[in-house]
């Protein structure tokens, strides 16, 4: 229960790289790298080359395990499963990966999102697609949770994960004061942009950034309202050929409308 609570008031929680989970991110990482390598994926590179977006390419099954490796297990797992509404089947992992450099322009997006992305670590909550030329925000994908596992070692400072501590409070309120008063079924259609980029701007005012550097097995959950992004790779950052590569797992609800409640 103290796991819990402290993922409602701050909006994530860190696991140390147990046993278990090392032994599944050693086993992963190189299928992982084979898939970063794969043509099929070449795709996937954005940013001038620095960053691999790796959606669902990591070839593991729904329990998580990879390739016939060990389980995906530990005290992140351990969590999960006694959390019914998050104990959820796992699709195939994004593979996130960066390189030296991240990020540089690239023909993907505007001057303003690299800016952005530059500026402000690309922050964002998962889920909420831009689209069109306006780039409007709309509820595409009713994730239940982020958690993100390294899986190779490099310096801190190598485009790590941040995240703002309590925006998922900021960011839920905003969010439910315009889809609480719909039906579930209808808030995909709903545009969430104004109330979302006003929330957005709340948070960076009011909420302290986190810097969340990981080793090999180490583990980061993020509630499904969190403001999180990547921070730019260090000048002096370092990390094997490979990149700074994480698998993040992020289930979506069967149930449109456990997205609104907590955790």
């Amino acid at each position: 229960m103290e796991l819990f609570a402290q993922l409602l008031e701050t909006g994530l929680l860190r696991f140390p790289a147990d046993p278990e989970m090392r032994a599944w991110a050693d086993h992963a990482g190189p299928v992982a790298l084979a898939a970063t390598r794969d043509p099929a994926n070449a795709h996937w590179l954005r940013c001038g080359g620095t960053w691999f977006v790796g959606v669902d390419a990591l070839p593991n099954d729904e329990t998580g395990r990879v390739a016939g490796g060990p389980p995906l297990a530990g005290a992140a797992m351990d969590f999960l499963r006694v959390i019914p509404r998050l104990d959820l089947p796992l699709h195939r992992a994004q593979l996130s990966v960066c390189y030296p450099g991240y990020p540089q322009p690239s023909p993907q997006e505007s001057e303003a999102a690299f800016r952005f992305r530059r500026d402000r670590d690309a922050a964002h909550v998962d889920g909420l697609l831009a689209e069109g030329p306006a780039k409007r925000r709309f509820l595409r994908e009713p994730h239940a949770y982020i958690l993100g596992i390294a899986l190779t070692a490099q310096s801190p400072d190598a485009a790590p994960l941040v995240a703002w501590e309590g925006s998922h409070r900021i960011m839920g309120e905003a969010l439910s004061g315009v889809l609480g008063g719909h039906p579930a079924k209808s808030w995909p259609d709903i545009d969430l942009t104004e109330a979302y980029q006003a929330a957005r701007r709340q948070v960076f005012a009011s909420c302290r950034r986190i810097v969340l550097p990981a080793m090999p097995g180490e583990a980061v959950l993020l509630h499904r309202h969190m403001l999180h992004g990547v921070a730019p790779w260090g000048h002096s950052a370092t990390a094997t050929p490979a990149g700074r590569m994480v698998a993040y797992f992020r289930p979506q609800f069967e149930n449109l409308a456990d997205w609104l409640d907590q955790p």
